[in-house]
């Protein structure tokens, strides 16, 4: 760690002879302390060019360029995708580039339809946003952010959840590792798990040698949001893997199978500064991200450090009668399995 000011003034100060003043306020005090400003921004500067030139300190930029070394590059984030059904007027039109929104972020349609007999149609939007944000369940989606003459009701009929954050550099920095610390070499498993975590979106992968018998590989994966992979990413990752893998090989790519976690509870909550509502959101935005972390990590899903979220939660004061699942002990998750939020209920 480098000199503190005081340090570095200290030291100059007993260079210089004792014969002279060297008190605050005297002439070699008030000389040598700028000195000793600019040296400590100078030492910290040297520090921080040194831990940028290893995986293990450095960030953002320099990390991209470190991991670049082993051919790696940072995944970028993407834009949730999905359909919304629009209601209105016969002979109403619909045109690429008009938004619908939920609560929090908007959604560009791209594509231009008019609404026939059925008084409907279904089209295809972006999210204005990158990342998760984009991801809503059901019915989310429910507002024109202007009007649109003719249009009177827009809703999601299925959940968006396609929309990935780009990679962090703590994810980015494992995947440096993996590459490093496994031996990738002419098509082993470790190569094949790397190949499924090169594509944007994958959050995780496991393979499964002679899964089918021989000359068979299964690669089984998650997507960034640590939940169950859609079909476009699942293709996306076969894809990878056959321009990269050696031939002969049979190559099976497949979603873990979600397991929805359903928590009921009894909740003593701080109502005087805080809703019911906002309380559940809370645990489940914490729950969400206990599950995220054990994913393809832990074989279960800790009772005990369920129990410990909630009640960590803001706004929680007790709680009681916590069933997981049905019960009250530990799930099990099997290796071709997932862990998901299924819902936290109050009773």
């Amino acid at each position: 760690m480098a000199d503190t000011i005081d340090v570095i003034h200290e030291r100059m100060l007993s260079n210089i002879s004792d014969e002279y003043d060297k008190t605050e306020g005297s002439f070699f005090y008030d000389t040598t302390k700028p000195v000793a400003i600019e040296l400590e921004s100078v030492y910290k500067e040297q520090e921080s060019i040194l831990d940028k030139g290893f995986v293990e300190t450095a960030t953002g930029e320099w990390l991209d360029k470190k991991v670049a070394e082993q051919g790696l590059t940072r995944k970028p984030a993407t834009k949730a995708t999905g359909y919304v059904t629009i209601e209105g007027s016969e002979g109403a039109i619909i045109n690429a580039g008009d938004k619908v929104a939920n609560d929090t972020v908007t959604y560009t349609i791209l594509e231009s339809k008019t609404i026939d007999s059925t008084l409907k149609a279904s089209v295809q939007v972006e999210c204005d946003e990158f990342g998760s944000v984009g991801n809503v369940p059901i019915n989310a989606i429910k507002y024109f952010p202007v009007t649109l003459s003719g249009l009177t009701k827009v809703y999601n009929e299925e959940k968006i959840d396609n929309g990935y954050d780009g990679e962090t550099d703590e994810e980015l920095r494992q995947r440096y590792y993996d590459k490093v610390r496994t031996p990738a070499t002419s098509g082993n498993k470790y190569h094949y798990r790397n190949w499924a975590k090169e594509v944007t979106g994958v959050g995780d992968a496991r393979v499964f040698p002679l899964a089918n018998g021989p000359g068979t590989v299964k690669v089984m994966i998650i997507d960034s949001n640590k939940t169950g992979a859609e079909q476009e990413l699942i293709d996306a990752v076969y894809n990878h893997i056959e321009e990269n893998r050696p031939i002969g090989a049979t190559v099976t790519v497949v979603s873990a199978t979600e397991v929805p976690i359903n928590i009921n509870v009894t909740l003593t909550i701080d109502t005087d500064n805080y809703a019911e509502q906002e309380v559940i959101t809370n645990i489940e935005n914490n729950i969400t991200a206990y599950l995220k972390e054990i994913a393809f990590v832990e074989d279960y899903v800790s009772y005990a450090k369920v129990g410990s979220i909630i009640l960590d939660t803001i706004g929680v004061l007790d709680y009681s009668n916590l069933i997981v699942n049905g019960g009250t002990s530990n799930i099990t998750i099997a290796d071709n399995e997932v862990a998901v939020l299924g819902g936290v209920t109050n009773v």
